[in-house]
């Protein structure tokens, strides 16, 4: 048997990382090995594949304790048994929920036999701009998945729906009864894997699995105001289920692109601008871009200093599912002067003369200062 690579490895981070390490690590591996970005490496593809499965498990915090204690056994069939003997294999891939959800679920509602699951679910990423994360925008998202075999219908007999039988040994329930020291409980019938039901004569294109391996390109459409790290969610887009079982889900990531003039904070945007000494001393009236795409004056009062902030209201991103609007801030930064000509020292030059001590033209140099000299007096 093949050696399972570790889920903490695969996403290159220690046993004891964070949620947000975890996302952070995932999302930068997975733009790494993105299919779209290493086109005909089949290599990245598993990478890809592998980063997305390891991501799966240790963001559900329910999977990761299971895969903490139990390892790959806790959700793949076939695995090893947990303490004592008691075989955690025959439960899916549903975690320590779907292990207690098959061993008490006739008595409390759960499940129940010959109810057949959907497929996988699978992930894919998409980045957008700063632009189309504020107007919304539709993207193509390229995923390779498994979907319904078209020979067969997704039924996996050769003879189509004729040819599909209710399996004679869990007769149709898909599950079947086993005693485990004082528990009985129930795990998917090993004849029909879960199906409820055979193929007598499988399907040559899909031998019998129902589904096969395709590329398809899937729309996802991302609403005006998403941010960075949300996960769409498109129902049915995902792999095809075996024997006719109902799709999964697709689970698009969205991470924008950093851009070179905005800053974003939830729906509120800053934008940093550099002003001349003159300038802001002086007062000025400034042109600056708006994230629509559009322009507006912004006044600059005479003594602006570095770190001031101007609102500009309603000129941030939409609220996702509201009508409210946030707001942008013009961050100023004041510039100092370099490279200056022998004329422009001298008039620099002129104006500290005449400036002096005097606290009306620098009252945060000149008190920092006098606090300064006040200190080191009391020292003396």
């Amino acid at each position: 048997m093949a050696t399972q690579l570790d889920y903490y490895e695969i996403l290159e981070i220690s046993r004891t990382a964070s949620s947000e390490e975890i996302k952070k690590s995932y999302r930068k591996l997975a733009m790494k090995y993105h299919p779209d970005r290493n086109q005909g490496d089949d290599t990245a593809e598993a990478k890809f594949k592998e980063i997305n499965q390891a991501y799966d498990i240790l963001k559900d915090e329910q999977k990761r304790a299971a895969y903490d204690r139990f390892g790959h056994a806790a959700f793949e069939g076939g695995g090893g048994a947990g303490p004592g003997g008691f075989d955690f294999s025959g439960f899916g891939g549903g975690g320590l929920g779907d292990i207690f959800e098959q061993m008490f679920g006739d008595m409390m509602g759960g499940r129940r036999g010959g109810q057949a699951r959907s497929g996988n679910d699978i992930q894919a990423h998409v980045e957008i701009t700063l632009e189309e994360a504020f107007a919304g925008v539709q993207k193509d998202v390229r995923v390779i998945t498994r979907v319904a075999c078209e020979s067969c219908g997704g039924s996996g007999s050769s003879d189509g729906a004729a040819g599909v039988q209710t399996c004679p040994s869990c007769h149709g329930a898909g599950k079947v009864r086993a005693q485990q020291g004082f528990f009985i409980v129930e795990r998917p019938c090993p004849t029909c894997h879960g199906a409820g039901r055979t193929v007598k004569d499988p399907c040559k294109a899909c031998r019998g699995e129902g589904t096969v391996e395709k590329e398809r390109m899937v729309p996802v459409q991302i609403p005006a105001g998403v941010e960075d790290g949300t996960r769409i969610r498109l129902s049915g887009e995902g792999e095809a289920g075996s024997n006719g079982v109902p799709p999964g889900d697709l689970y698009v990531h969205v991470a924008v692109a950093e851009h070179s003039i905005f800053q974003r904070d939830g729906a509120n945007v800053y934008c940093r601008v550099p002003l001349r000494m003159a300038q802001a001393a002086l007062g000025t009236e400034i042109e600056v871009p708006v994230v629509d795409g559009s322009r507006t004056q912004v006044k600059i009062p005479a003594g602006t200093q570095t770190g001031s902030h101007f609102r500009l209201r309603g000129k941030g991103f939409s609220v996702l599912r509201s009508s409210a609007r946030g707001d942008m801030y013009i961050q100023v930064s004041v510039e100092t002067p370099q490279h200056l000509t022998k004329r422009q020292r001298e008039l620099l030059e002129e104006f500290e003369k005449e400036a002096g001590e005097d606290v009306k033209h620098s009252p945060e140099h000149t008190g920092f200062f006098r606090r300064v000299r006040d200190f080191f007096e009391g020292t003396e």
